[in-house]
């Protein structure tokens, strides 16, 4: 039908200029954030890139539930708004008619948001984790970044350095404020720094061409050196990666294999996604209607608090999940059934255009009255 494949191009190139700016605005809001971190020391410099993917990845969920969402409004929006939506009911035709169009449009999104949302999201969460653990474990040297300084994982050391050479675990410049048991303030200046391990897997830190503070200055026990070669002892993680990682970096089949309130709440988020994704495409066809003389904003600000509302409503039925106080059987479908039944209720009320004595029948009543230069009998009534 050609109405249904220019309405299917229409949605496909709303949903191409949506999805656009939505995730521009994504990408800009991670970048912001992911550097701030990178400029911190939480994160690795060079894991910055991997991390803007990941990040990405388990952000596209939503993003997609919106562009869907968003696109269908649009449409729908504008064809009210332009009057084409009085041609379309003055021919007989009820909006539900539009049901499988935007259907046939959404439901490829739904099933991208369904693997997302189950497979690839929980991926690239285990992998970030990863990233940011296994900085983490990374020796005190290793983590400083060129210019800033550092504290040591057992805060009582802190670290400075002016540059990075290429050769590997190799620093220029180093600093090191060091407080000693008795609280005496030890400070080493060098050259050059390099991490070395010993044959019993020991890691040091030897420091070459400096000198070495101890104490106060102008007091008598103040103490200075030069050396050729000073070696200090790190102290290293040995926990595994794998034990740290949260239930948002498993994946949904471990979910559902060690069946737990913090699994089963994890499992009714991902299971939700698509869902949401669903309920909102549809909803989207009835909540379209616009006034033609009115604007169309309120609309986009309305279908916005819906959304927000529905997630924040799936999050408030996680937490009770993950405290115990529902289970997952009876957790995950109450809210989508709430949304269907607000579908239903919302196409049964638009539905009643087709009623002589709605708004844009009887606009067209009226036009059609107003061209044949007598009163319609719609109107007169």
């Amino acid at each position: 039908m050609i109405f249904q494949r220019a309405l299917r191009r229409e949605l496909a190139s709303a949903a191409g200029a949506t999805f656009t700016v939505l995730f521009s605005i994504l990408l800009t809001w991670m970048l912001i954030g992911i550097l701030g971190k990178a400029a911190g020391g939480k994160i690795a410099s060079a894991d910055v890139m991997s991390l803007m993917v990941f990040s990405a990845l388990m952000q596209l969920p939503t993003i997609i539930i919106l562009t869907g969402f968003i696109s269908v409004l649009m449409v729908v929006t504008r064809s009210y708004k332009e009057s084409e939506m009085v041609v379309w009911f003055a021919s007989g035709l009820s909006l539900s008619r539009w049901i499988w169009p935007v259907l046939s449009f959404g439901l490829p999104l739904v099933l991208a948001t369904g693997v997302l949302s189950l497979y690839a999201t929980p991926w690239a969460q285990k992998k970030s984790d990863e990233y940011v653990a296994r900085f983490e474990k990374r020796e005190d040297l290793q983590k400083v970044t060129p210019g800033q300084f550092r504290e040591s994982a057992g805060s009582n050391r802190i670290f400075f350095v002016e540059g990075v050479s290429g050769e590997k675990n190799v620093v220029q410049n180093v600093f090191v404020n060091t407080v000693d048991e008795k609280g005496s303030a030890v400070v080493v200046v060098a050259k050059e720094g390099v991490i070395n391990t010993d044959a019993k897997g020991e890691r040091f830190l030897v420091l070459k061409s400096g000198r070495r503070y101890q104490g106060v200055p102008t007091q008598a026990d103040f103490q200075t050196m030069e050396f050729e070669q000073y070696i200090m002892r790190i102290e290293s993680k040995q926990q595994e990666l794998g034990a740290e990682l949260g239930v948002r970096a498993m994946s949904t089949m471990a979910l559902i294999a060690d069946p737990n309130p913090y699994t089963m709440a994890e499992l009714l988020w991902r299971v939700s996604a698509p869902m949401i994704g669903l309920m909102l495409i549809l909803l989207a066809i009835p909540l379209g209607f616009v006034n033609p003389r009115a604007g169309s904003s309120a609309n986009l600000i309305v279908a916005l608090l819906i959304f927000f509302t529905y997630s924040n409503l799936i999050k408030v039925v996680e937490a009770s999940v993950k405290q115990g106080r529902l289970t997952f059987g009876l957790a995950w479908w109450p809210l989508h059934l709430l949304a269907a039944l607000a579908v239903v209720a919302l196409f049964v009320w638009r539905l009643n255009v087709n009623h002589r004595y709605h708004p844009l029948v009887l606009l067209a009543s009226f036009k059609r009255a107003r061209r044949a230069g007598k009163p319609s009998k719609a109107v007169s009534k």
